[in-house]
């Protein structure tokens, strides 16, 4: 396995960190204090938005994307440090057009989506000018099994027909999201993995409801947002469906390989900044005549978080080689892995890094206990903990059958 970036992938981070030093770090807090202080949560930021402008003036545009027609067309494991990178700021991800749900949405409209679908709902999503959401986690059924899904997406003729309620859908509550991508069952009398299609439904679409947003302990993550949706006999054009009927859970297995990447990354950036922070402290603090460094086996502590960090980087990596040297398939194990590894392990460190804040680390002065948050959120997330072991001993054990 070699890990080693290519030249194009190591100036893009050159150009990446120099951009982010230069333009986003020093506009971050006072942007996260605009939208903290604001009634109206769903507006748009002006700050980011130039941001974004400059960025992509910059080349720094799509960096997900392996085209480089469309994007920079970067394997996995050359855009793993990129989103790690980007992962360090809590806004630098939309900056570049490389935010959560939306690289995943754009990566199905690109391997599966028509060409109508593409001009109408890729192209200005590449563009940054629309924002988009996923809808597949229902509150009234354990949505860690899919196969649970109540929420339909029935054809009659040349049109589907929609129904159900979603919630924890990411993107929602941005005044620029125009597009869902909904995941419902159409045949239930198919093969369990064959009965659920994708559908792409216009935030503005008849009987499209978002009924409240949602807080994660507390952070709303405006002005993106985590939205209860319902939908109410939507109907549109049978060609809306991504792909064609029933092809759903071979479209999520597609997104969510690449997807599980670029969020551990990033969530391993927000762990690097976080022992920064720490260790910062650490040595600018002093309690009972010491550095807090020097006190309480927080020296132990940190050198702990920087193992497990190397370690989770590690897995990430080889995880990204196995998709870019085999696919999906053959790299499920390697995926899931990762998704119960990296989580877990940045919540152990960025809990360190607020211990030693002690109450500033509870505070929005720091990002510590929105990154704690997010590292916690991460283990429900495409797939509980749970599920991804399960997975990961059903290979394992596989092996020996």
């Amino acid at each position: 396995m070699d890990f080693t970036p290519s030249t194009q992938a190591s100036q893009l981070l050159k150009q990446l960190d120099a951009f982010m030093q230069a333009e986003v770090e020093p506009a971050e807090a006072e942007i996260l204090a605009v939208i903290a202080e604001r009634h109206e949560r769903w507006q748009t930021v002006p700050a980011i938005e130039a941001l974004k402008s400059a960025a992509r003036a910059a080349g720094l545009w799509n960096l997900f994307l392996p085209d480089d027609r469309l994007g920079a067309g970067l394997s996995n494991v050359d855009y793993a440090p990129l989103a790690e990178r980007m992962g360090r700021s809590l806004i630098a991800p939309e900056i570049f057009n490389c935010n959560a749900p939306d690289t995943g949405n754009m990566e199905v409209l690109y391997h599966y989506g028509s060409s109508t679908q593409q001009q109408q709902w890729l192209k200005p999503l590449l563009a940054g000018d629309i924002r988009s959401a996923f809808c597949m986690t229902e509150p009234e059924v354990a949505s860690s099994d899919a196969t649970n899904m109540q929420a339909t997406a029935v054809v009659e003729g040349n049109e589907v027909v929609v129904n159900g309620r979603k919630w924890w859908s990411t993107g929602i509550g941005h005044p620029d999201c125009r597009v869902i991508i909904f995941m419902g069952l159409t045949d239930p009398q198919a093969d369990r993995h064959q009965r659920h299609s994708m559908v792409l439904v216009p935030v503005d679409a008849p009987g499209v409801k978002i009924e409240r947003m949602l807080t994660a302990m507390g952070f709303d993550d405006a002005p993106y947002g985590h939205g209860e949706v319902s939908f109410t006999d939507v109907r549109l054009p049978a060609d809306s469906i991504i792909a064609g009927p029933g092809r759903g859970f071979e479209i999520a297995q597609g997104r969510l390989g690449p997807g599980r990447i670029h969020h551990c990354m990033r969530l391993i950036g927000l762990t690097e900044r976080s022992l920064e922070l720490a260790c910062r402290r650490s040595l600018q603090r002093e309690a009972f005549g010491r550095p807090l460094a020097k006190l309480g086996g927080n020296g132990e502590r940190i050198a702990e978080a920087r193992i497990a960090i190397e370690q989770a980087r590690l897995l990430v990596l080889r995880a990204a080689w196995m998709l870019d040297q085999h696919g999906v398939m053959q790299a499920m194990s390697e995926v899931s892995q990762i998704k119960v590894a990296v989580p877990a392990m940045a919540q152990r460190v960025i809990d360190m890094a607020i211990q030693l804040h002690g109450g500033a680390g509870l505070s929005e002065d720091f990002p510590l206990a929105a990154a704690w948050t997010a590292a916690r959120a991460l283990r429900l997330a495409d797939g509980p903990d749970e599920v991804h072991r399960a997975l990961v001993a059903r290979f394992e054990l596989a092996r020996y059958r």
